[in-house]
């Protein structure tokens, strides 16, 4: 079992933590904790029909779009869409398609989930939109800005998603992988960069509606702390 603290659109919110003492080796050497939370949001009454939802293409140019418009005020490195990620996300989504089960895969890769929101960019922004909490004086994992901390990780350098329509009005499921994963411990103040000065803060939304282009090549949360 693997959670984490991941986000739904605004209002009834329960928070699960885990800690897994192992993970395997053939990813990463060193023993690790896995730190995970969820917090659960009631989803809007309406389904999105949003386009890049139905279109692979616009799917993956509004991730890439809205994950570095984020990355690039936070001096982070474009990162590549990678179709491995993409395949892990989607299979795992098939998997849990009939009950839209909100918790993580427990894989081998940074993780967030978002359910509910109208569009890519709108889960994204919920992501990104948590570090109007992180301390950046204080560098660190927090469980209100883990997800904004792995979608800006210098470290990382590839991202896949997968999405799926839920029934019963709770909309698009959206779940992202991410390597090499974040939210490394003791590594925060080197990996998640202080805002950018001159660089418009605004959602990545915004960025991705005002013209801001990324490279094309390629809240559960999953985050690995080595001990």
């Amino acid at each position: 079992m693997s959670n984490m603290y991941d986000l739904l659109p605004p209002f009834v919110t329960s928070t699960v933590l885990l800690l897994l003492l192992s993970f395997p080796t053939h990813v990463l050497s060193s023993p690790q904790t896995h730190i995970s939370t969820i917090t659960v949001t009631s989803p809007p009454s309406t389904p999105s029909r949003s386009p890049e939802f139905a279109s692979d293409s616009l799917f993956t140019s509004a991730v890439l779009n809205s994950t570095n418009a984020y990355r690039v005020q936070h001096s982070a490195p474009e990162v590549m869409y990678n179709s491995t990620l993409s395949r892990f996300a989607t299979a795992y989504l098939s998997s849990v398609e009939d009950s839209c089960t909100f918790a993580h895969s427990g894989g081998p890769y940074g993780e967030n989930l978002a359910l509910g929101y109208p569009d890519v960019a709108a889960s994204i922004d919920a992501w990104g939109d948590e570090r109007r909490r992180y301390n950046f004086d204080k560098p660190g994992f927090g469980e209100e800005t883990g997800h904004f901390t792995q979608l800006v990780w210098k470290n990382t350098t590839a991202v896949g998603c997968g999405r799926v329509e839920c029934g019963e009005g709770k909309g698009w499921y959206l779940v992202c992988e991410y390597w090499p994963r974040g939210n490394v411990i003791g590594a925060f103040d080197e990996m998640v960069g202080r805002p950018v000065q001159g660089i418009d803060m605004g959602s990545g939304a915004e960025m991705t509606r005002a013209g801001w282009r990324a490279c094309v090549p390629v809240i559960v949360a999953v985050w690995v702390f080595l001990s």
